[in-house]
């Protein structure tokens, strides 16, 4: 843990880094395809939306020794529908609960009834419990309405806290992380409820935390940016996704740790598969969120900035110094740019002209003088 530490400690002044910024097509490239693949198992596949959504019917028995299997196949045979039934408790005379979307009130007695004799119990011991397909379609506008009132207000508040590009970019990171998750669901199979909405809202709210993390570095590092010419806005971005980086990873990976074990354990080792439909949204939302902070929005923030008139006059004038340094063989000083940049508490650094002596003077306070 401590080398963990000292290499955050280490990014966050700028002795070490990565690029990202610089990769930014590959993380798009590689965004695309994920994106390309949920979109058509989504068309393909579809989604198996409960029966909150659809309508329809759950009975739920006593204890019996019906098997998982054959539950399923007198429920199928019974209503004439696919059936889910998932088995309440570990031991093998279990109750069982079982799911038939599309019926109405009339039906339900008749299948409940057939139940009943195929399954040898009592019928009063199954209880059945009805969901109207007008309430499942509220249910789902209701869903609709909520992440769509969240988006809106999302973009209003980055507009105003930070500005329209970073809006932009964080919008198009939910909307990444959004599209991801649901077609995962539609590839694996799970079944969506409202467990699944509140799992994709919980998971776009820590998504949105990293990037409003990253945002917040880079709004603070770019002030006055266009009074010096040694660091682009890209470059600057680049700082603030290193910065924040380990924090972003330690916050995912603490984050993922129960959701992992309610989707591989309790969903998976246990059975408990009432478990699988929040708990998959929130792991693979969680991933993908993390994944677009520092791969997605950062980046295309970066991309909108810099065309702009000042930032390309910016980014013209820091090139023609570097590649005018180099030419001429600037002599360098035993501090890197990055550890001026660290020392400062500034960003960036502003370097004026050179002085008499040939090294250069910083404004704010003179040559040679350190705190």
């Amino acid at each position: 843990m401590s080398k963990l530490g000292n290499l955050g400690a280490r990014l966050h002044r700028g002795e070490v880094g990565y690029d990202f910024v610089k990769n930014r097509k590959l993380w798009y490239g590689i965004s695309i395809l994920i994106t390309i693949t949920a979109i058509v198992g989504l068309a393909v596949r579809g989604l198996n939306m409960g029966i909150e959504f659809q309508g329809g019917a759950v009975f739920t028995t006593g204890k019996t020794p019906v098997s998982v299997s054959q539950a399923e196949e007198y429920a199928e045979e019974a209503s004439g529908h696919d059936a889910i039934v998932q088995k309440l408790g570990n031991s093998d005379d279990g109750a069982l609960r079982i799911q038939v979307a599309g019926i109405d009130t009339e039906r339900s007695d008749q299948i409940k009834d057939r139940l009943a004799e195929d399954m040898k119990v009592d019928a009063e011991t199954i209880n059945a419990e009805l969901v109207g397909p007008s309430w499942g379609d509220q249910i789902a506008n209701k869903a609709w309405q909520g992440l769509g009132i969240f988006l809106i207000l999302v973009v209003i508040y980055l507009a105003i806290a930070f500005e329209w590009r970073m809006a932009v970019a964080a919008f198009v990171a939910l909307i990444h992380d959004i599209t991801i998750t649901v077609g995962i669901y539609a590839l694996v199979g799970f079944e969506v409820t409202p467990g699944t909405v509140i799992g994709l809202l919980t998971i776009l709210g820590y998504s949105l935390y990293d990037t409003v993390v990253v945002f917040d570095s880079l709004k603070e590092q770019t002030k006055d940016i266009t009074k010096q010419t040694r660091w682009t806005y890209s470059d600057i971005a680049n700082r603030s996704i290193n910065s924040t980086l380990v924090r972003s990873i330690n916050t995912t990976v603490v984050a993922l740790l129960p959701v992992a074990g309610l989707l591989f354990i309790g969903g998976g080792v246990l059975g408990a598969g009432m478990l699988n439909d929040i708990s998959l949204s929130l792991f693979v939302g969680l991933a993908a969120g993390a994944y677009s902070s520092i791969f997605i929005a950062t980046p295309l923030v970066a991309d909108l900035k810099e065309r702009e008139p000042q930032m390309k006059a910016l980014k013209k004038r820091v090139l023609a110094k570097r590649a005018q340094g180099g030419e001429q063989g600037e002599p360098q000083t035993d501090r890197t740019d990055d550890e001026v940049y660290a020392d400062e508490d500034v960003a960036p650094a502003v370097v004026g002209p050179r002085d008499q002596s040939g090294s250069r003077t910083r404004r704010g306070r003179p040559s040679g003088k350190r705190r």
